[in-house]
């Protein structure tokens, strides 16, 4: 009988709830202008802190709020590379060191065969 009642309905897919007698948060709507061009607005509750940026709608480009600051340029710190790991484990000298050695080891095989 449980198997009748749910048959034609798909679970999860739609609520049943209604918009009666519910009473939605206070919202504001800001402003937001693509590089583009593109204008639009975002609805935010009131009590929300609103982005600086937002992704434009219709090409996917960096959104910055009408009448809003600037966001702050985030200090990047250089890529490290391979060397400069290299280097913050050993110093040059010791590099040169260890690389006579292996190649004293690879001559020395070289020789043998």
């Amino acid at each position: 009988m449980g198997e009748r009642m749910l048959r034609g309905s798909r679970l999860g897919a739609i609520s049943y709830e209604s918009d009666r007698n519910t009473e939605l948060a206070p919202r504001q709507t800001r402003d937001f202008v693509c590089q583009r061009g593109h204008r639009f607005e975002v609805p935010f509750a009131v009590d929300a802190e609103v982005p600086s940026t937002w992704e434009c709608r219709l090409d996917g480009t960096v959104a910055r709020l009408v009448d809003g600051t600037e966001p702050e340029a985030k200090a990047g710190k250089p890529p490290r590379t391979h060397w400069d790991m290299l280097l913050e484990r050993r110093s040059v000298d010791d590099l040169e060191e260890i690389l006579n050695e292996r190649l004293e080891e690879v001559r020395a095989r070289r020789g043998k065969a």
